[in-house]
């Protein structure tokens, strides 16, 4: 479940019409540096480590993101049928990409009113059912060989865990969910999770990737609104916390890049890590 909602509107005035998971980044395929769309990269990822199965969940103003995954073979023979091979190049980029897209399930979800994170996810509830999903934010992405973030996220969910999440260290994290509790080895299980907390009691920020058992939906919706007046989907794995149920935490490895695109500086970041990983 991809979370697409967001109206950006920290990178305004770019992200008036232009969302900002389309907003590019580096890449680099068949050798190649290019630049994609960083909602495409996530999909790329999520598709290439074995999922099949994906829900959009898209907002007023999103149009452009469902466009980019409806696949055009006359743009393809257009680009194909030049006699420049940069064009040929992209071409086959498209096919490439147009072939996991047809490959795929995918279902797209309208988040009339952004409302929250949490919000945003209540919304696949048709399309997750009783099965576990895993979610993963449009505007973000982390650089891992060998999927090695998404396995150790499944190997802990796996292990009895209510909900897993990926976790980093970061400098100040204020402006994320902060997660405490106690482990080892890059794995925790934590034992408080708090929404942009004012004194944070930990330096370990959420990073926006989860894999969830259906139980979430109803610990959101009894957690109610929270910070900014929003459905927060921390508040509702700190509901699953206080019932009981396991949470476990995987810290991000220090070869592991992460970059987000929710502000100016951090778009600035993300173009400096996505080049130096497409290097």
């Amino acid at each position: 479940m991809i979370p697409v909602a967001g109206l950006g509107t920290r990178l305004l005035t770019a992200t008036k019409v232009q969302p900002k998971e389309m907003l590019p980044v580096f890449a680099r395929e068949g050798g190649e540096l290019c630049i994609k769309p960083l909602v495409q990269l996530v999909f790329e990822q999520l598709y290439d480590y074995g999922i099949r199965e994906f829900c959009f969940v898209v907002g007023r103003g999103k149009r452009a993101i469902e466009d980019h995954f409806t696949p055009d073979g006359d743009y393809v023979r257009r680009l194909s049928g030049g006699d420049a091979a940069p064009k040929r190049a992209v071409a086959s980029m498209l096919e490439r990409f147009y072939r996991r897209v047809d490959d795929a399930s995918i279902m797209w979800v309208n988040q009339p009113v952004p409302r929250g994170f949490g919000h945003a996810v209540l919304q696949a509830r048709v399309f997750a059912g009783d099965d576990p999903f895993l979610v993963h934010a449009g505007d973000a992405y982390i650089y891992c060989r060998d999927f090695g973030h998404l396995r150790r996220l499944r190997e802990a969910f796996e292990e009895g865990a209510e909900c897993s999440l990926a976790l980093r260290k970061v400098p100040d994290p204020r402006q994320y969910g902060v997660a405490t509790g106690r482990g080892s080895n890059g794995r925790l299980d934590i034992d408080e999770i708090v929404e942009k907390p004012k004194v944070p009691k930990s330096d370990l920020a959420v990073t926006p990737v989860y894999i969830f058992r259906s139980s979430i939906f109803d610990a959101i919706e009894g957690a109610g609104p929270g910070v900014g007046g929003e459905l927060q989907l921390t508040d509702g794995i700190s509901a699953l916390i206080k019932a009981g149920k396991r949470a476990a935490g995987v810290e991000l490895r220090s070869e592991e890049s992460w970059i987000d695109i929710g502000t100016p500086a951090t778009y600035w970041d993300a173009l400096g890590v996505s080049h130096r990983n497409s290097a």
